[in-house]
């Protein structure tokens, strides 16, 4: 594949990726991961190791993107720094041993894991169903474990973790606009470990592209981050004045369709 036509890619994906962040609330990782998947077949990478690949580099997108969402949660002090406190010992760990379970996997396996959670994703976003509040934050050694499948789920699959810890605190009492918050500033942690945990679990393996750092791809990362981190902000103000639930239930079916090819793959 063109070198032209490979970053005109990685910057459509990341712009993309930008938009329906900020217009629609989707992390980035549920556009990035299939995109990456589909570039890195057409360019001959090793079938045995591009979904790592794809997955670990879509991490490595979140540290920055997490960090303008954090600081423009900041400006209107909705993160509940101690809940995201108290969840991060647990993430930290959960993401690591994500990275290493996905190192150990078959490309193909972590792929249909990534399948049956879009697909999830989808039907939720189908549906439009919130959690019904009702539990409480426990305390501990359950906050922990609580990060702890927080932290495995969103690293095995590349994403942020907003699918798993908005819906989690909102079901622990949380209001609606500290969860998205207290999410976002979530998503640091589990990129930063789980980025860390794929690039030690690939370090040194000469079946990976050259310009890889483990299962960190540096091209498409460089050109995915430079391009979301300026349309983010325009996805915001889209969503005051586009149908937002018209356009959240067809992007719900396009994954839809997208999990149940990759499944079937």
């Amino acid at each position: 594949m063109d070198d032209l036509l490979v970053l005109g890619l990685y910057l459509l994906v990341g712009g993309g990726a930008g938009v329906l962040a900020g217009l629609l609330g989707v992390g980035g990782g549920v556009v990035i991961v299939p995109v990456l998947l589909w570039v890195f077949r057409h360019n001959s990478f090793d079938d045995g190791l591009i979904m790592q690949l794809a997955v670990g580099t879509s991490l490595a997108t979140i540290i920055v993107t997490s960090l303008s969402s954090i600081r423009a949660h900041q400006r209107h002090q909705a993160i509940l720094w101690s809940i995201m406190r108290r969840l991060s010992p647990g993430i930290v760990a959960g993401a690591w041993a994500g990275a290493v379970i996905a190192d150990a996997l078959p490309s193909l396996w972590l792929q249909r894991i990534f399948a049956c959670f879009i697909i999830l994703v989808g039907i939720q976003m189908v549906s439009g169903r919130q959690p019904v509040g009702g539990g409480a934050l426990p305390e501990g050694v359950g906050m922990t474990l609580s990060g702890g499948v927080i932290g495995l789920v969103s690293a095995l699959v590349g994403i942020g973790g907003g699918s798993l810890t908005v819906p989690y605190l909102s079901w622990c009492g949380i209001r609606m606009r500290n969860a998205v918050a207290t999410s976002a500033a979530c998503g640091l942690p589990i990129a930063l470990a789980g980025t860390l945990g794929f690039m030690a679990e690939g370090w040194g393996n000469p079946a990976l592209p050259a310009a890889s750092s483990g299962y960190i791809y540096w091209p498409a990362l460089l050109g995915i981050v430079s391009a979301s981190f300026l349309t983010a902000p325009i996805g915001a103000k889209l969503a005051h004045s586009l149908p937002v639930k018209t356009l959240k239930r067809v992007f719900a079916l396009l994954l839809l369709l997208l999990g149940l090819k990759m499944l079937m793959a």
